[in-house]
């Protein structure tokens, strides 16, 4: 099998296992194992490091290498140690783990999850939703729950649906665990607040340079998306060239300004964490009022995103199987 087959198989299948599967609890994610090495290293370098922002830097930076270097290398050596005993193996634990890099299913279940949360009370509602969100949900009401939620889709297009499956599509599987690592680290470490402010530095500039190609890429497919789906289209395309710099982040504002124009709905603004306000530019008009069934357009315009570039990459594929059987 040519490495070109055989890559469009491992992102086909991923693909599909993801929208049937999702995250299984029963097998072991390679995030779970990230997130653990990320904290126990950060104990063990803080411990050693002296009390300046230099030094913080520096040892968040020697952090944030050993994690995603070694996240990337250790997939590469498990697969190719595993060829060498069963090629079958080794094709299937690659599936799975391309499979675990996809997060279209989870991100849509977590959604779900707080539009049926909505049904019962805010309480319940606010619960569902701190899954998802890092800001103080106590302060939400029930429009502020469904923009939250719309938010997190639109964002997390790019970090758990399109950044993982480029990756995948150009580097496999150690290639998508090296960009898992890094945004491990960035929801973990990547905060402007006092404790990470130095340390986790490197981890959140590392992020945006990732996703900074991969979330322009998510938001002109989101607008396609959206004139498929009959959406507002061209609302998207007004806010997305409004507002797509909305956003401390060079890249969450991309996909986020497109959803808020699809919808009509006005995202963003301030917002509390850990009890501290923190002023932010809106994004989008309030064209309509917040309802809940907002969360299922927002996971279908995710979902349709999602799609299109697999369908892109599958041309790509068929393209270069072509090429290579003309030599």
């Amino acid at each position: 099998m040519n490495f070109v087959l055989h890559q469009f198989l491992v992102v086909a299948l991923a693909i599909v296992l993801d929208a049937i599967l999702g995250d299984p609890e029963f097998v072991p994610h390679p995030v779970v194992f990230m997130g653990k090495l990320v904290a126990f290293l950060e104990k063990k370098i803080r411990s050693r490091l002296p009390k300046t922002s230099r030094a913080e830097k520096i040892g968040g930076g020697i952090l944030w290498l050993i994690v995603a270097v070694f996240s990337a290398l250790f997939s590469f050596a498990i697969l190719f140690l595993l060829q060498k005993i069963s090629v079958i193996a080794s094709f299937v634990l690659e599936l799975v783990w391309a499979e675990q890099c996809l997060a279209a299913k989870c991100l849509s279940k977590e959604a779900k999850n707080v539009h049926t949360a909505l049904k019962q009370d805010v309480k319940t509602a606010q619960k569902a939703v701190g899954r998802i969100v890092g800001r103080d949900v106590e302060k939400l009401d029930e429009k502020g729950i469904i923009r939250a939620t719309v938010e997190t889709v639109a964002e997390n297009t790019t970090d758990g649906v399109i950044a993982p499956l480029l990756a995948l599509f150009f580097g496999g599987v150690p290639a998508a665990f090296f960009f898992k690592a890094a945004s491990t680290m960035d929801s973990m470490i990547g905060y402007k607040n006092e404790r990470y402010r130095h340390f986790g530095m490197i981890a959140a500039r590392a992020d945006d340079f990732l996703c900074f190609l991969p979330a322009r890429i998510s938001a002109l497919l989101m607008i396609f998306a959206a004139f498929l789906l009959r959406y507002d289209y061209k609302n998207a395309l007004r806010i997305f060239l409004r507002d797509r710099f909305n956003h401390a982040s060079p890249n969450s504002a991309q996909t986020e300004s497109v959803m808020a124009g699809a919808l009509g709905l006005r995202l963003a603004g301030n917002a509390f964490y850990e009890n501290i306000l923190e002023e932010k530019p809106f994004i989008g008009d309030s064209l309509r009022t917040e309802e809940s069934d907002d969360i299922f357009r927002a996971i279908s315009l995710m979902r349709w995103t999602y799609m299109l570039l697999a369908i892109i990459l599958s041309i790509f594929f068929a393209i270069a199987l072509f090429l290579l059987q003309q030599k």
